[in-house]
């Protein structure tokens, strides 16, 4: 008998023992309330005491947590209608507040960034979204720290995954995309025309000045043909030497026979089939 009620001592002994001894891991820490009064000692890692029934520890995790914010629909500042989802990081910087100052930090977190991002939709033009995310980023950060500051959370990063758009948005958006991109091309292709008329204009002038560049060029433009082997060869005529035969004159290198003067009749040579006849042939008799 007295065996059994040492056992059933030593039982009571080990499992208030158990109870009294808790092990708090390296990223936890533990908030003690004693009789529901919180102990302003947070427990750190390791094996730690508490008193049986009389205390209660919960454990805090300190690392932190992706939360991803669900997709919220919302009409942008010019009036364009979008889905957006984000993923928020934080972690817990006071465990106590933690604890104490929300009933369910998580819960609280998630429904203040599904708010923000709602409110940073209706604040923001639809090229933001698209193009200036980080300025996005870094307001929304602002709004959903500002709360979670008193709960002993602090939001390390927000970042916006995706911004999804209406169909009808989408072809606009590609055929302006389009547009611009022929508008550039147009541009280039317009300054690249002015610029080879100036060179082409300087080098003319410079042909115009020194006849023999022209000469050297042509030499060069039937070298490049002839190196292409081909059966034909064009050789280009230039027309300043036409334009010189045209207004030439006479007395210019050409003989004085060859051009009649005033007044005076060309004389065209007889046929070769036809005998002239002579300027001494009488008409005969009756």
């Amino acid at each position: 008998m007295g065996i059994e009620i040492l056992l059933g001592v030593l039982a009571l002994v080990l499992l208030y023992a158990g109870s009294a001894v808790k092990v708090v891991k390296q990223y936890e820490r533990g908030v003690v309330f004693r009789f529901g009064r919180l102990q302003e000692k947070t427990r750190g890692p390791g094996l730690t005491a508490i008193v049986p029934v009389v205390d209660r520890m919960r454990k805090v995790n300190l690392q932190i947590v992706t939360m991803p914010v669900p997709a919220q629909e919302g009409i942008t500042r010019d009036n364009v209608t979008v889905r957006v989802d984000a993923v928020v990081y934080f972690k817990v910087e006071d465990a106590a507040r933690a604890i104490v100052n929300v009933e369910d930090y998580l819960f609280a977190v998630g429904q203040v960034a599904q708010t923000s991002l709602r409110s940073i939709i209706g604040k923001s033009d639809l090229d933001d979204l698209l193009s200036n995310r980080e300025r996005l980023n870094q307001g929304l950060e602002l709004m959903i720290d500002n709360p979670a500051l008193g709960w002993g959370v602090h939001i390390d990063r927000v970042e916006i995954k995706d911004v999804s758009l209406p169909e009808s948005m989408k072809r606009s958006i590609a055929r302006q995309a389009e547009a611009e991109r022929e508008r550039r091309s147009r541009i280039i292709a317009a300054d690249g025309e002015f610029q080879a008329s100036r060179k082409l204009a300087d080098a003319a002038s410079v042909m115009a000045d020194k006849p023999a560049a022209l000469q050297l060029r042509l030499l060069e433009t039937v070298v490049e043909v002839a190196a292409e082997k081909n059966s034909t060869l064009v050789l280009p005529f230039p027309v300043e030497l036409l334009q010189f035969v045209d207004h030439l004159k006479p007395g210019d290198g050409v003989p004085a026979q060859a051009v009649p003067k005033e007044g005076q009749e060309e004389k065209l040579p007889a046929p070769r089939d036809e005998e002239p006849v002579p300027s001494w042939t009488t008409t005969p008799a009756d």
